[in-house]
């Protein structure tokens, strides 16, 4: 290959290091939306559709993968807060007994996720020239 192909064609490389943050940022999401129910959780709720998008389809298959089983989470105990909470009225205990339950489920679950990203030996993903003219 001459140098001009390599000017038309380039390989690009996700960096391990890059590849971890990126895992992390949902599981992050989680525990301040969590962590600040009101107003973020319905912020993140938003912006966590957004990001689940460029994530789940990280050149890195792991990033995806963690990305997905965080969108799990959040999704799945919010779906069951709009399902019980129906019946709520304007219960303030109703709502903070839900938030214990849900910050009781989601804060270790999410903290073992991060702790596994972070012991996980990730590797740089090397791009061919094909997938990185695609992603640029």
């Amino acid at each position: 290959m001459n140098e001009s192909e390599n000017l038309t064609n380039p390989t690009r490389v996700v960096s391990a290091q890059s590849a971890r943050r990126s895992a992390t940022w949902f599981n992050y999401g989680n525990l301040l939306a969590v962590l600040i129910p009101m107003p973020l959780m319905v912020f993140w709720f938003g912006a966590s559709i957004a990001l689940y998008t460029m994530l789940r389809h990280h050149p890195n298959s792991r990033v995806g993968h963690y990305t997905q089983w965080a969108a799990y989470r959040f999704y799945g105990l919010l779906g069951l807060v709009v399902v019980v909470a129906t019946f709520y009225g304007t219960s303030i205990t109703a709502w903070l007994i839900t938030w214990a339950v849900l910050a009781s489920i989601m804060i270790p679950w999410t903290i073992y996720d991060l702790l596994l990203i972070y012991r996980e030996e990730w590797h740089d993903t090397t791009l061919e020239p094909e997938q990185a003219q695609e992603t640029l």
